[in-house]
């Protein structure tokens, strides 16, 4: 649960799955995380742990990705899509 207020990626990961999934699964699944990350850090001496950081998500879809996929979708509901710059 402390994890959850916190400004990590452990904390983001809490807020993502609660928008979705309820409080409760994303206590259970930020949980899950944390004995994962604990889990390789026993079994590899040589591991060390680096967090994500809050904006990990927000980094990993980029602007051009996020473009191709709206278009895609756009494009399974059956328009044609074309894109212009804005002036």
């Amino acid at each position: 649960m402390a994890a959850s207020k916190t400004n990590t990626f452990l904390g983001e990961r809490y807020r993502r799955i609660a928008k979705r999934r309820g409080k409760k699964r994303a206590i259970v699944a930020v949980g899950r995380s944390i004995l994962v990350i604990i889990w390789h850090l026993l079994s590899n001496p040589a591991a060390r742990f680096i967090d994500l950081g809050s904006d990990f998500y927000e980094n990993r879809t980029g602007p051009d990705r996020k473009k191709r996929n709206h278009i895609r979708q756009l494009e399974a509901l059956g328009y044609k899509v074309t894109l212009e710059p804005a002036a």
